[in-house]
């Protein structure tokens, strides 16, 4: 077990560098941004897979070395904790008084034997497993079912492991942006991030067509306190599953997701995608799209670029803000007020040169500025545009014009195929209800010795006891028909309940039965 603990440390130490270092799943262009602004030191961090630090080698081999010593930790017990179950509880021993819990009685029943029927009864009622080693003495234990959590825990720890490495190995995952009234075609090449695992032929992935028809998205506008929270947040879509097949429309919501051709399809996020227009001084439309903005915070201040490759003789990249409701006072800062649309307001920086620097990908809501310079107004002050939805803004220079048109809504869409997921879902399920096994049920052991008045030892005959001890009475010499009645447990853990056991089964067996 030390082994394992160990390995689990390890692998979070091994963890740290994932989150530290950009990722090539997640995102490509850090990553290549990244290794050319540290020359020296990002060729190294490659050898070590550093940027791939869930993919690498050596994660994969303590991943590995974590099942097996799991493994090697719960084979052992298990052949134990079966041998143990199917053994008999020990004898009692000679002294009960010596246990954790004691408490000795005396019944009117003249037959020892009745008294231990009696005993064994009210023992199995209560879930124990009893053993009658002799005529005078009885043994019951209960709580293995701690010991069966305990091990069914690890088993299905390791289970969630194998299903989580299934699921990688077997699984895949695209994300797309999708503006309202716009469709997408499942290929590779149409999501913005696509994450396959290993053994996942890329090809075969559902080719399904899903178009946005509406989404719907709601904020809180009247409770002070809690202005611009979320309050709806819906869409409309039309599915076709494979090329040929009937189109289907239906709703999707945040935790509904629609299942097309054994994918799961999530809504996860919105925004705004501001229609924009770049044409060259001669009015050729070089850009046209509904380009997604990224909200920054509640009010969805959004950040986004817009990339005309076309323009000549230098590319044109625009970047900056998305305001859903800007602030009107003229000397406020560049914010929104409310996340809704109430006075949509586009702020732009304009730059020229190379988009693409290198030929490196970049993220397309980023604009690498390295190889651009930002386009100077005619009093050689930086060039803002800032427009509402309908204005056109002429670019100095002759380098053209800007046309704000209109706003409308995205939705984050993502795809995801994970074949492990039942598998870890039982396990994880399971795993919890061996905890509370584990921490619920108490281990323990009991033991009764019953005799005649008289013909038992007494507790007290080697040694008297001390004024804070529990009393344990001397049985007197007479035998007259009275049995004496001793009990005593133990437990394998602290049991604060160990005390009211033993005294309610020694009232239970002391207490006189009513005459027929």
């Amino acid at each position: 077990m030390r082994t394992a603990l160990f390995l689990l440390m390890l692998l979070a130490v091994g963890a740290v560098p994932g989150s530290i270092f950009p990722q090539r799943s997640i995102d490509p262009g850090r990553v290549a941004d990244y290794i050319a602004a540290n020359p020296t030191v990002a060729p190294w961090l490659d050898r070590l897979s550093f940027f791939d630090v869930f993919a690498s080698p050596w994660f994969s081999a303590i991943y590995l070395l974590l099942v097996v010593s799991l493994l090697g930790c719960i084979v052992p017990r298990v052949r134990a904790h079966w041998a143990a179950v199917r053994t008999q509880p020990p004898r009692a021993p000679a002294r009960l008084d010596r246990l954790s819990a004691y408490a000795e009685g005396e019944s009117a029943t003249t037959d020892p034997a009745e008294v231990l029927d009696r005993a064994e009864a009210v023992l199995r009622r209560r879930g124990y497993r009893v053993a009658r080693h002799d005529q005078t003495s009885l043994s019951a234990e209960t709580g293995y079912l701690r010991e069966t959590g305990n091990l069914v825990f690890h088993i299905g720890i390791c289970a969630i492991i194998i299903g989580v490495a299934y699921g990688y190995l077997l699984g895949w995952r695209g994300d797309v942006i999708v503006p309202a009234g716009s469709s997408f075609a499942s290929t590779v090449s149409t999501y913005d991030t696509i994450t396959a695992g290993p053994l996942v032929d890329t090809e075969a992935i559902p080719p399904f067509q899903l178009t946005l028809d509406d989404l719907r998205v709601a904020f809180e506008e009247k409770i002070a306190s809690q202005l611009g929270a979320p309050r709806a947040f819906q869409a409309t879509v039309t599915t076709v599953e494979r090329p040929g097949a009937a189109p289907v429309t239906q709703p999707l919501n945040l935790n509904a997701p629609v299942v097309i051709d054994g994918a799961d399809v999530y809504l996860l996020g919105n925004g705004y995608a501001p229609v924009v227009t770049v044409r060259d001084s001669a009015g050729t439309v070089l850009y046209r799209e509904a380009t997604p903005f990224l909200p920054q915070d509640g009010s969805y201040r959004s950040v986004g670029t817009v990339k005309v490759v076309a323009a000549a003789p230098k590319e044109l990249g625009l970047s900056g803000l998305f305001l859903p409701t800007a602030d009107p006072r003229t000397d406020a800062p560049v914010a929104s007020i409310f996340p809704d649309l109430r006075n949509p307001e586009l702020v732009l920086a304009v730059f020229e040169g190379t988009l693409f620097p290198g030929g490196r990908a970049q993220s397309v809501y980023t604009l690498n500025t390295a190889e651009m310079t930002p386009v100077k107004n005619s009093d050689g002050s930086t060039l803002v545009l800032r427009m509402r939805p309908g204005d056109t803004m002429t670019l100095p220079g002759g380098r053209g014009s800007v046309t704000f048109e209109k706003v409308i809504r995205w939705a984050g869409i993502s795809v995801r195929e994970d074949p492990g997921k039942p598998v870890t879902f039982v396990a994880a399920l399971t795993t919890v209800a061996a905890l509370f096994a584990m921490l619920l049920v108490r281990r323990r052991r009991v033991f009764v010795r019953v005799g005649p008045r008289g013909g038992m030892p007494s507790p007290a005959g080697a040694a008297v006891p001390s004024p804070t001890s529990r009393p344990s009475p001397s049985s007197p010499s007479s035998p007259d028909g009275i049995t004496v009645v001793r009990v005593g447990a133990i437990a394998k853990t602290a049991d604060a309940a160990l005390e009211a056991l033993v005294t309610s089964l020694r009232d239970d067996l002391t207490r006189r039965e009513p005459k027929a």
